[in-house]
C-alpha cells in the first residue's frame, strides 16, 4: 500500500455511475442531524475559551456547551417539529444518563438515532481492535437500553477512527457511517464481512465550522442551506442527491441563530423535489436500490 492508497473505500466518479431514484420521484433526499452530545466535567473538550479548557472548573466553557441540552436542543426540536422535518440524533451514549429528560422528549417525538461514541473527550484513536469492539459494542447496548431502538448508524466521536472501525461496525450490524461523507450520494465501504454503507453528512454545512472556523452569521449558515439545497436540485436532474446538515444545539439552538434556521426551512417549503427524510431511511433506500457488490 502506498501513501496514497485509500484501503477503506474505492474511487468513485459522479459521471460514471448508474443514476439512483429516490421513493415518490425526489431529486433530492434531505436529513438534518441535531448532535445531543456529553461533554465531561472537568476534561477539556471543544472550546469557547481555549485559554481556560484546562481549568476544573471551567465555567464559561462548560456551560456554553451545556446550553445546548438544557435550552437549544427544545429550540430545535419546535423548529424542525413545526417544519415537518424528521430529525436523526447523533448520540453519545454518556449523553443516555446526563440529560434523560431530552432523550425522553426526542423518542417521544419519533426522532432515529446514531451512535457517536460514549462522550466528546474518549476519541477512539490508538484503541487495539478487540478493545474498540467492546467499546462500540457497550456504546450501542447504552443507546438502545435508553432510545429503544438499536442504532444503526454511527459517527466517530471528534470525527475519529481506526483502521478497524469499518470492520467493527460491519460486525456489529451497524448498516452506515457518517465518517467517511465524501459525496453527494451514499457508498460502500470495503470491510471484511458483512456490508457497510457511507451517508453523506455534510462536513461544510455544519454549524460547528460554519460558526466556529468560518465565523458565519446566523443569516448566513441559514442562506447556506437554501443555496446548498438549490444547487443540488439542479445537479440531481439525472440521478438523486443527498443533503445531510449537521446542527449543534450550543451553536445554531442559540435564539439569534435558531430563527434563522427556522426561516430558512420555511423558505424550502416552496421547493419541490425535496425527500426530508432520517440517515436511516437513505441507508435503506441505498442498500435497496444499489445493493453491496452493485456496480453504483
Amino acid at each position: 500500500m502506498t501513501p496514497t492508497d485509500n484501503p477503506l473505500y474505492d474511487y468513485s466518479a459522479i459521471a460514471r455511475r448508474p443514476p439512483l431514484a429516490l421513493p415518490g420521484g425526489a431529486r433530492l433526499a434531505l436529513w438534518f442531524a441535531v448532535a445531543v452530545e456529553h461533554y465531561p466535567f472537568g476534561k477539556p473538550s471543544l472550546s469557547m475559551a481555549p485559554h481556560t479548557a484546562e481549568l476544573v472548573p471551567d465555567p464559561i466553557n462548560y456551560a456554553w456547551r451545556d446550553y445546548g441540552n438544557r435550552i437549544g436542543a427544545f429550540r430545535l426540536m419546535d423548529i424542525l417539529g413545526a417544519a415537518g422535518a424528521p430529525v436523526t440524533a447523533i448520540v453519545n451514549s454518556g449523553a443516555c444518563a446526563q440529560c434523560p429528560e431530552l432523550i425522553e422528549a426526542a423518542v417521544e417525538r419519533g426522532w432515529r438515532w446514531v451512535a457517536h461514541g460514549a462522550d466528546q473527550s474518549s476519541w477512539l484513536t490508538g484503541l487495539e481492535r478487540d478493545a474498540e469492539l467492546a467499546h462500540v459494542r457497550e456504546v450501542t447496548d447504552t443507546i438502545e437500553a435508553a432510545t429503544g431502538q438499536r442504532p444503526a448508524g454511527w459517527l466517530g466521536p471528534g470525527l475519529t477512527a481506526t483502521m478497524n472501525t469499518s470492520d467493527v461496525l460491519a460486525q456489529l450490524g451497524y448498516r452506515y457511517t457518517l465518517d467517511w461523507a465524501s459525496d453527494d450520494q451514499p457508498f460502500w465501504m470495503n470491510v471484511a464481512g458483512g456490508s457497510l454503507a457511507c451517508v453523506p453528512y455534510s462536513r461544510e454545512l455544519n454549524d460547528l465550522p460554519a460558526f466556529a472556523l468560518y465565523h458565519q452569521s446566523g443569516p448566513e449558515f441559514a442562506q447556506s442551506i437554501v443555496d446548498a439545497v438549490d444547487q443540488l436540485l439542479i445537479d440531481s436532474a439525472g440521478s438523486a442527491r443527498v443533503l445531510g446538515v449537521g446542527l449543534h444545539p450550543f451553536l445554531v439552538g442559540q435564539p439569534w441563530r435558531a430563527i434563522h434556521l427556522a426561516r430558512a426551512l420555511e423558505a424550502l417549503r416552496e421547493r419541490d423535489g425535496i425527500w426530508l427524510t432520517t440517515s436511516d431511511a437513505i441507508a435503506d433506500w441505498f442498500r435497496a436500490a444499489s445493493p453491496p457488490g452493485g456496480s453504483a
